[in-house]
C-alpha cells in the first residue's frame, strides 16, 4: 500500500508540475485546449510506422455525446503507447478494469470491474466488431469471453459503456460492455518480430491492399511462450483475418474470415501450503507437503488445453440525410478441450481430480438497426429500432481425467440456445442545456437441453423487458453532470436453468444507478467522476468446474471511479485512474456477508514521453503502475489476499521513418505478487481424507524483457 500511495502521489505531482509549464507551451495559435484529433476523427493515413504511434488524445472528448459520465472510447495510439504482456490487457486502457490470468496462455482471462470477480465474462458484455464474444452455457463458466485471438495492432479503437444503462446493451452487461474495433484500412503494412525471456517470440505481419476503389486488410500472427513457469506452457498459437471492406463507415461494407488456433500446457493456481517459503496454511494445522514446490512450480503436470475460433462476419452501413442504417451478421465455429485439476487428490484419492471440459459450437447471429433524425415536440430528437438475434448450437460435457485421458462422464449435453432482442431508444434535446436518453429493451430466450449421460434435460422459455433512462445537465463551462437508471440481466447457464433439483433462475435482474460528472475545465485536464450501485437478484449459477448449481443470494454493490487524462504537450501524456468499490450480501447468509473475489480497490496510471523535439526526436518512453487492491476470499471475511503492484516500463527508438526499436519490460521491480488468490479447500497426497483449507495462488510472472523490431511500408 505504501508503494501505492508513493507511486499515486509521484504521478500526480509530474502533472502538477508540468502544468504550468503546459498552459503556455501547449496552446496552438488557435487558442484551442491543444487536443490532437482522435482515430475516430477525420484524418490523412500517416505515411511512415512514426506517424502511427504519435499521441493523438486517449479518446475524443465526448461532452455533448455520451449517455454517461462511464462511456468513453480508447484510441489506437493509445493501446500503441502501453505494453502488453497479453492480447486481453488492451481493455485494461478502461479505467478500473484488471484483468488475470490463472491458468495458461490460451485460457480466457479473468476479468474484475465495479466490485465484481466477473470470472470470464458473466456480467461483461465482450464483443468485436459487434460481434460478441461471450458464450452462454458454456463448459467452463457461464459467459466465457476469450480474447486471446485478438490481435493489438489491428484493434482502431475500443467503445466502453459501465452499467446496465444502454438499450443495445443485453446479455451479461450489468457491470459493463465494450467493444473493440479492427481497422478497415490500416494506416500502414506492418512487420514484425518480438522475442523475450522464458522462450516468448511472437511475429506479425499485416497490411492493407488497394483493388480498385475497395480495400484487402490481411493479418497473420504466430506465437510461442512458454512463461517462468517449471512446465512451461509451450504456447503454439496461430491466428489471421482477412477483410475486404468497400466504402466508407458511413456507407460501406465488409466481409471479414478469421481463425484462430492454440494449444497450451498449464500451471494453475497452486496452494500456499505447497509453496517453499509459503508453506503456513491459513486453514487447521496440517503436516508439510512432503515435496515443496517452487513458486513457480505445478501439482498436476498434465493440465492444459487447445482452443479454436474461426469467424465469418459481414457488416452494411448506408447514411442518409435524416437516417442511417446498420446490419450485420455473423457465423462462428468454436471448441475447446480443457483440463484442470484445482483440488489434486480430494475426491478421487488414487487417480486425482483432472477434470476435462469440452466445448463445441456452432454461433449464428446478427444485428439490425435503424435511426431517425427528427424532431420532437419542436425539439432536435433521434430514435433508434434496433433487432439482436443470437442461437447457440452446443455440445459440451465435463470428464473425470488423469493425465488427460477421460475416466467417466458427469455431465454430456447438447444444447440449443436462442435469443432475440428488439430495442428502442430516444435522444432528444430539450434546451442547449438539457437532453434525455430514454430506452426499452426486451429480451426473450428459448433454451433446450438434452444430457446425453442420462441425467435432467429439458427445455425452458423466458423474457425479460429492461428500460433505460440517462438524463444529461450542460455543458456549463465545459462540464457535465449526468443522472443515470437502467435494469439489466445476465442469462444463467441453459443446463442450470433446465435442471428438476432447484432450477436456476433463467434470467436473473439487476437494477443500477448512477451519478457522473465529466469536465474539461482545466485546460488540458479532462476528468470523469461516477458514483454508482447496482443490485443483483437472488439467483443459483451454474458452476462448471463441478458440473451442479451453486446458490448465490442477492447482492448490492456500490463505488465511485475517478479518471484523468493530462495532455500539458504535444510529447507529454499523464493518466491516473482510481476506482473503489464495496459488495456485500443483502440477505442472511450463514457464511458472513462479504462476496468472494469481489474487486475493491484498483489504481493504473502512467506517464507517456512521445514525439519529443530536437536531438531526442527519435526516442519514447513510459512508466505505468498497476495496483490491485486486497480483496475479501471468504464469506466472512477473515481471509483477504494482499495487493498486487506491477510496475511495467517501455523504451522506443525511430531508427528510420519505417523502422522502430522497442523494449518492454514487465514487473519492472520484480515484485513477488500474485495474479490471483482463491480460498477453497484441496488435498495433497499425504494430507487428511477431508482436506485443507487453504489460500491457492497464481503468481504474477517475474520480471521480463521483451524486445521488439517493427518495419512500416
Amino acid at each position: 500500500m505504501k508503494r501505492f500511495m508513493a507511486a499515486t502521489c509521484a504521478l500526480y505531482a509530474a502533472a502538477s508540475a508540468t502544468s504550468a509549464f503546459a498552459q503556455q507551451a501547449a496552446l496552438p495559435s488557435d487558442g484551442t485546449s491543444g487536443n490532437r484529433p482522435t482515430s475516430t476523427q477525420s484524418k490523412p493515413h500517416p505515411d511512415n510506422l512514426t506517424d502511427s504511434i504519435m499521441v493523438t488524445g486517449r479518446r475524443a472528448d465526448l461532452t455533448g455525446v455520451a449517455d454517461s459520465a462511464n462511456q468513453g472510447e480508447v484510441s489506437a495510439a493509445d493501446i500503441a503507447l502501453r505494453p502488453l504482456l497479453r492480447p486481453g490487457e488492451v481493455v485494461e486502457q478502461i479505467p478500473g478494469v484488471i484483468i488475470t490470468q490463472h491458468s495458461g496462455s490460451g485460457k480466457a482471462n479473468q476479468y474484475f470491474l465495479r466490485g465484481f470477480n466477473l470470472d470470464h465474462g458473466t456480467d461483461l458484455a465482450v464483443s468485436v466488431d459487434g460481434v460478441p464474444v461471450n458464450m452462454p452455457s458454456h463448459a467452463h463458466g457461464q459467459g466465457y469471453a476469450d480474447l486471446n485471438f485478438l490481435i493489438p495492432e489491428l484493434v482502431e479503437k475500443i467503445d466502453y459503456k459501465k452499467g446496465p444503462y444502454y438499450a443495445d446493451v443485453g446479455d451479461f452487461g450489468s457491470a459493463g460492455a465494450f467493444d473493440l474495433h479492427y481497422y478497415d484500412r490500416l494506416p500502414h503494412g506492418i512487420a514484425q518480430i518480438e522475442g523475450g525471456q522464458y522462450g516468448y517470440g511472437r511475429a506479425l505481419i499485416a497490411n492493407s491492399q488497394a483493388i480498385g476503389a475497395d480495400n484487402l486488410l490481411y493479418a497473420i500472427e504466430v506465437e510461442h511462450n512458454d512463461g517462468p513457469w517449471v512446465k512451461g506452457d509451450n504456447e503454439r498459437k496461430i491466428d489471421g483475418l482477412l477483410r475486404y471492406a468497400s466504402g466508407t463507415a458511413a456507407n460501406g461494407w465488409s466481409i471479414t474470415a478469421s481463425a484462430y488456433h492454440n494449444i497450451w500446457n498449464s500451471t494453475d493456481q497452486v496452494p500456499d501450503r505447497a509453496i517453499a517459503g509459503l508453506a503456513d496454511p491459513v486453514g487447521a494445522p496440517t503436516p508439510p507437503a512432503p515435496d515443496l514446490i517452487s513458486r513457480y512450480g505445478e501439482i498436476d503436470g498434465s493440465d492444459g488445453g487447445n482452443t479454436g475460433r474461426y469467424a465469418l462476419t459481414a457488416a452494411w452501413r448506408h447514411t442518409g440525410q435524416a437516417s442511417s442504417t446498420h446490419a450485420s451478421a455473423y457465423v462462428l465455429h468454436y471448441d475447446l478441450n480443457l483440463f484442470s485439476n484445482f483440488s489434486y487428490f480430494l475426491d478421487d484419492p488414487v487417480h486425482g481430480d483432472q477434470i476435462e471440459q469440452q466445448d463445441q459450437r456452432w454461433i449464428i447471429g446478427g444485428h439490425l438497426d435503424q435511426n431517425w433524425h427528427h424532431t420532437l415536440l419542436g425539439r432536435p430528437s433521434d430514435t433508434t429500432l434496433g433487432l439482436d438475434v443470437r442461437s447457440d448450437i452446443i455440445n459440451n460435457g465435463l470428464y473425470h481425467t488423469e493425465d488427460r485421458i477421460r475416466l467417466s462422464a458427469t455431465t454430456v449435453n447438447h444444447i440449443v440456445e436462442t435469443s432475440v432482442a428488439p430495442y428502442v431508444q430516444n435522444q432528444t434535446h430539450w434546451t442547449d442545456w438539457l437532453r434525455t436518453i430514454v430506452g426499452l429493451r426486451a429480451d426473450a430466450f428459448w433454451m433446450n437441453v438434452d444430457n446425453k449421460a442420462g441425467g435432467n434435460s429439458g427445455n425452458a422459455n423466458r423474457q425479460i423487458f429492461s428500460p433505460k433512462v440517462n438524463v444529461v445537465f450542460g455543458p456549463w463551462e465545459k462540464t457535465e453532470l449526468y443522472l443515470d437508471y437502467g435494469r439489466g440481466f445476465h442469462s444463467n447457464d441453459a443446463r442450470g436453468v433446465t435442471s428438476n433439483l432447484d432450477p436456476a433462475t433463467a434470467l436473473p435482474r439487476s437494477s443500477g444507478e448512477e451519478i457522473g460528472l465529466r469536465t474539461t475545465r482545466i485546460p488540458h485536464l479532462r476528468s470523469e467522476l461516477s458514483l454508482w450501485r447496482l443490485h443483483l437478484q437472488s439467483e443459483l449459477v451454474w458452476d462448471g468446474d463441478a458440473g451442479t448449481n451453486t446458490p448465490s443470494g442477492p447482492t448490492t454493490r456500490y463505488g465511485v471511479e475517478f479518471a484523468n487524462w493530462y495532455t500539458p504537450t504535444k510529447w507529454l501524456t499523464i493518466d491516473a485512474d482510481y476506482a473503489w468499490s464495496h459488495a456485500r450480501f443483502t440477505d442472511v447468509e450463514p457464511d458472513g456477508n462479504y462476496v468472494p473475489e469481489a474487486l475493491v480497490s484498483t489504481f493504473d496510471g502512467g506517464i507517456a514521453l512521445h514525439d519529443l523535439p530536437g536531438r531526442v526526436s527519435r526516442f519514447s518512453a513510459g512508466l505505468r503502475l498497476r495496483y490491485f487492491g486486497p480483496r475479501p476470499l471468504t464469506q466472512d471475511g477473515t481471509v483477504k489476499s494482499k495487493a498486487t503492484t506491477l510496475l511495467y516500463a517501455d523504451f522506443g527508438y525511430r531508427i528510420s521513418d519505417h523502422a522502430r526499436l522497442g523494449v518492454n519490460v514487465f514487473n519492472l521491480l520484480d515484485n513477488k505478487s500474485s495474479d490471483i488468490d482463491y480460498y477453497y479447500v484441496s488435498r495433497l497426497p499425504g494430507e487428511p481424507v477431508a482436506g485443507v483449507a487453504d489460500i491457492h495462488t497464481h503468481p504474477s510472472e517475474p520480471r521480463e524483457i521483451r524486445a521488439s523490431f517493427t518495419l512500416g511500408f
